[in-house]
């Protein structure tokens, strides 16, 4: 992979120029501000993307977006918590990455030493928010208001982090990771997250340190120059703007892993219902789910005629069983071909051949399941007080003529 030496970090003075016009009162402006018209057009080279907010900056991607077996960097879906760095340019031997606490040899690396100490990997993985589809949950929750793009699909370059625990040698005391980035809380100050992983997740082998997608560098807003990819589990547990990893002896407590962050109700609630926190547990395995890519909702097809539908699937740790499809809302539902997965927590593309008899309106829904029997529903499932996992079956709206 070719990578350059040298690549700017995002800058708010960057969004301001965007526009393409003197942005009044530009002095008054919070840091990292980018203005909307900005944020909606193009944020640092993604294209096309749904603005969900502009401080943070959260971009979702449309399902007809992510038809491609890999989701292009410009496509690909942006989660922040908080304030993206603003740093001068950095270089891969510069920028520097450590881990310390319950290990024998706390080490530090640059990118360029991570590359050259460490066998690199390239793996076909899925990301997706935790937040995924909370639009959608009744009564309504706060948090960032994503449909069905908070997902995406990429090829990632990095090492595996399980080798360079195994380099700096893990205490029998260790228990947990706790993840540092460069990112910023929108206060200016601490942190904007940090979570972490069970040992046993971190030295997995298809967690890596990756610095690339696609077979190219990270995007900057994806985490350039290093992040975690933690796959099958909350996109929230692979840290971007990777500086640190801290091995504790102790599940980790740092911003967005205590109280009702990232955590489900251990037991199911009423809808609305106030869940103590006591009575959360933390969201390690992503549910199964299936999303249709093509056609987009709203095309025309030729009654009588066949015509291929297309999207991808994906489960957290139990394996990927089928997908099937239905056109009478459920009444009736047909296998699609699902292709091989490249490797464990692989997005798996499935494809099928329709034909709609008459002229009319037909809504098409898909449904995953998984190896544990596990299936989509129909609705969103188990309400919770952030709205999180919500699997529920995505369908599309045609018309035939």
């Amino acid at each position: 992979m070719k990578n350059p030496s040298r690549r700017v970090l995002i800058k708010g003075a960057a969004g301001l120029a965007a526009v393409g016009a003197p942005v009044v009162h530009a002095a008054l402006a919070p840091a990292g501000f980018v203005p909307i018209l900005a944020a909606a057009a193009d944020i640092s080279g993604k294209s096309g993307l749904t603005l969900i907010s502009d401080r943070p900056i959260n971009l979702e991607t449309p399902p007809h977006l992510l038809d491609d077996d890999v989701t292009p960097a410009e496509r690909f879906f942006v989660r922040n918590n908080g304030l993206a760095p603003e740093t001068a340019e950095v270089s891969e031997s510069e920028w520097g990455f450590r881990i310390d606490g319950e290990v024998e040899r706390p080490l530090e690396w640059s990118i360029a030493e991570l590359q050259r100490d460490f066998e690199p990997v390239t793996l076909r993985l899925a990301l997706e928010c935790a937040g995924n589809g909370r639009k959608f949950h009744r009564p309504a929750v706060s948090g960032q208001q994503w449909t069905f793009g908070a997902v995406g699909f990429g090829d990632w370059t990095g090492v595996r982090l399980a080798d360079l625990l195994k380099k700096t040698g893990l205490k029998k005391s260790a228990v947990y990771t706790a993840h540092y980035g460069a990112d910023r809380h929108l206060s200016g100050g601490e942190p904007a997250i940090s979570r972490g992983v069970p040992i046993a997740k971190a030295i997995e082998p298809h967690t890596l340190l990756a610095w690339g997608l696609n077979g190219r560098p990270l995007p900057l807003l994806n985490g350039y120059p290093l992040r975690l990819i933690v796959p099958g589990w909350p996109g929230s547990c692979s840290q971007k703007w990777l500086t640190r990893i801290w091995i504790r002896d102790r599940e980790h407590d740092g911003e967005k892993m205590t109280g009702s962050d990232y955590r489900l109700p251990a037991h199911p609630v009423a809808p609305g219902a106030n869940v103590p926190d006591a009575n959360m547990r933390i969201i390690e395995s992503m549910p199964v789910k299936s999303l249709i890519t093509f056609p987009a909702t709203g095309a025309r097809m030729r009654a009588g005629e066949g015509f291929e539908i297309r999207g991808h699937a994906w489960s957290g740790e139990s394996a990927l069983a089928g997908v099937d499809i239905s056109t009478d809302f459920g009444a009736v539902w047909n296998a699609a071909t699902l292709a091989a997965a490249q490797n464990k927590y692989a997005p798996r593309r499935f494809r099928a051949t329709l034909r709609l008899a008459q002229p009319g309106y037909y809504e098409i829904w898909a449904r995953a399941r998984d190896a544990a029997g596990r299936m989509q529903p129909a609705a969103t499932p188990g309400w919770n007080p952030k709205g999180y996992c919500n699997n529920m079956q995505h369908r599309i709206g045609l018309f035939a003529a």
